[in-house]
Parts: structure tokens; C-alpha cells; sequence
């Protein structure tokens, strides 16, 4: 099998995959918090993955970046979008966009500490905000 470079991947595959990861992540996270009820568990949810965290949160981290994960953040954020953003404007959904991928490479190249390290970390960030 041969060896996949991770950070050259398709962005939008990248995002794809991130977006699944850090919902995840998100789902485990308000369970342990001990909200039940699936309109509570997910209004809670929305908070943290919508466009707008997400940018938010990749703004925060982005000088701590590596310089792999930096070309994956500026690759996936200047994909040309084909469609219009329903509840973001265009430079918010890129940037989520952009969230997403890093996370997606983070997951599938196996850094699996950095990546808990990072929703841990935009997880906060929403929660401070």
C-alpha cells in the first residue's frame, strides 16, 4: 500500500472527514457534560460546529500551527466554493472550511494527540466566548 501525503489531499476530502471527526468529538463531549433531551443535546452541538465557531476558533490557534498544518489551512481556505454558504458569509464558510481540513489531516495522517489537542482547544475557545 502505498504511503498518502496527507496534506496535499484533497481539501474538501480533508473537510469532509474533519467535519465527522469533530462532530464526534462534540457529541461525546456534551453527552459527558450530562444534558439529555435531543433538542437540548442538539442546540448545544450547533454551538460549537457552526461556521462561525469555527472560525473563530481556527483564528486562535493559527499562529501555533505547524508549518504542514499551515499549508493545509491555507490550501482548503483558498478552495474556490461552487456553492453559496446557507448561514455564513463566504470568508466565515472558508475559514470553517479550513477548520474542518485540519482536523481531517490531522485524523487520517494519525496524529491523533495533536488532534485531540486542537477540538480541545476550540472547544474552549467556544466555551470562553
Amino acid at each position: 500500500m502505498r504511503e498518502v501525503d496527507y496534506k496535499n489531499y484533497n481539501s474538501i476530502a480533508l473537510a469532509f472527514m474533519g467535519d465527522a471527526v469533530y462532530e464526534r468529538f462534540i457529541r461525546e463531549r456534551i453527552l459527558r457534560s450530562g444534558k439529555t433531551g435531543a433538542d437540548k443535546m442538539h442546540r448545544a452541538a450547533v454551538r460549537y460546529v457552526k461556521a462561525a465557531a469555527q472560525e473563530l476558533s481556527l483564528r486562535e490557534m493559527l499562529d501555533d500551527l505547524t508549518e504542514d498544518e499551515q499549508v493545509v489551512v491555507h490550501r482548503a481556505r483558498n478552495h474556490k466554493i461552487t456553492s453559496k454558504p446557507k448561514n455564513a458569509d463566504p470568508l466565515t464558510y472558508k475559514m470553517a472550511t479550513a477548520f474542518e481540513a485540519l482536523l481531517g489531516y490531522l485524523y487520517l495522517s494519525g496524529q491523533s494527540e495533536r488532534l485531540a489537542e486542537l477540538m480541545e482547544r476550540a472547544a474552549q475557545t467556544v466555551e470562553n466566548n
